[in-house]
């Protein structure tokens, strides 16, 4: 045992960490008495069969949310550093691990996975365990996705990507590269070709902000994909408060820029990690809080004020206070405000979709309209973490475990 952060877990019998706070419910107190006992191998493979990424959600994970901030001791202001421990055995254990064969109760059957983000990985894994014959479709030239070309370096060491590139590859599994389903080969197809598909591609269309000469601006999905693609000058301003967006201004804050942040709202409203607001504070990138664009022009941007208002029913609402409009010079504007699935490749195709354009699915996160497809993680959640879409990807995969 190498952290004796262990030795102050209480192993609580029900667990707050696990049951209420963790969205795929990690055994800690189980693996922390393994942790205790030197048990790293057993702890290891518990952490990886619950969650196949554990290696790397305890780096990305917004654990004062989940597992730090539903900590028992949190009442006493000293919650437990579980994510530490969890690193730790999930790290060695993913390095040394080969999959194998665990059932054969999907034996024979053909599954194409639809994206390799967060929910392609995990599912490929607990399919694969299960017997069934796995192929991964992605529109990148490499798997991983969001992991591989979405969080930067600094966060998340590509290493944790490459070794499921080398995992699966020993296991037989088929990877399409630079296939984009709707483009190159359709849902339909793949419908017709496998027992079962599930559709896991991530949140990458960007919203846009709807003001003029938005199109001078950069988006930061392509931006933090290949930064070396676009040309900026020496102050950058990043739109937006959520993890896009601290991954974007620290991105370009490590390039050498000045870099700014301008959100409309409060820090307590940010819907990013607080660690990375704060890193991205520590690295010298400076925010501007209560301010909307209204134009982008070829040397800045044009800015209004906002507030926070009660409304009648006590809630919090922001609004943008007219005649404040003031002009702010930049050479580049970042724009990160949300991100959406892209529906396009269900275009033509008898899916079910509800008044605001989403798909409609059961509550095994089967499509309503198609036979065999499943949807898991951002496609069918909208824009979430890694550890939810891995939640996500549990639900379809057990699903379709009962279905075939």
């Amino acid at each position: 045992m190498k952290n004796n952060e262990a030795l102050r877990c209480l192993l609580c019998k029900k667990p707050k960490c696990s049951l209420q706070g963790c969205p795929v419910h990690t055994p800690v107190p189980e693996c922390m008495a393994l942790y205790r006992a030197d048990k790293l191998d057993e702890a290891g493979a518990i952490l990886f069969q619950n969650n196949p990424l554990s290696a790397i959600t305890s780096q990305v994970c917004d654990w004062r949310q989940f597992c730090y901030g539903n900590c028992v001791l949190n009442v006493k202001k000293i919650p437990v550093r579980w994510y530490e421990i969890e690193q730790e055995i999930s790290d060695r254990y993913l390095f040394q691990h080969r999959l194998v064969r665990v059932s054969d109760e999907l034996k024979g059957r053909r599954i194409a996975l639809v994206g390799t983000g967060p929910v392609g990985l995990a599912s490929a894994v607990w399919l694969y365990q299960a017997g069934a014959e796995i192929t991964l479709y992605d529109a990148n030239l490499r798997l991983g996705g969001v992991l591989r070309y979405g969080i930067p370096g600094f966060r998340l060491n590509k290493k944790y990507v490459d070794v499921y590139e080398s995992m699966f590859f020993l296991a037989g599994m088929l990877f399409r590269g630079g296939v984009k389903v709707g483009r190159d080969i359709s849902l339909a197809e793949l419908s017709a070709s496998y027992d079962a598909v599930l559709v896991g591609a991530g949140a990458e269309k960007p919203a846009t902000l709807n003001i003029p000469g938005e199109e001078r601006s950069v988006q930061a999905l392509p931006f933090l994909k290949d930064p070396s693609a676009f040309k900026m000058g020496p102050k950058v301003i990043v739109i937006g408060g959520g993890n896009v967006a601290m991954d974007a201004c620290r991105m370009a804050r490590s390039l050498g820029y000045e870099t700014w942040v301008y959100y409309r709202k409060t820090f307590e409203n940010m819907p990013a990690n607080p660690g990375e607001v704060e890193a991205a504070q520590y690295e010298g990138v400076r925010f501007k809080l209560f301010q909307a664009p209204v134009e982008l022009k070829e040397d800045g941007v044009v800015f209004r004020d906002c507030v926070n208002d009660m409304d009648a029913d006590g809630k919090i609402v922001t609004r943008i206070l007219d005649d404040t409009d003031h002009f702010v010079p930049c050479d580049t504007l970042i724009t990160a405000i949300s991100e959406r699935p892209d529906y396009d490749m269900l275009k033509g195709l008898p899916v079910k979709m509800d008044a605001s354009g989403k798909p409609v699915w059961n509550e095994g996160q089967k499509l309503e309209g198609l036979p065999n497809v499943w949807v898991a993680g951002d496609f069918c959640l909208g824009a979430t973490t890694v550890v939810e879409a891995v939640a996500s990807a549990r639900v379809a995969v057990e699903n379709i475990k009962q279905t075939l």
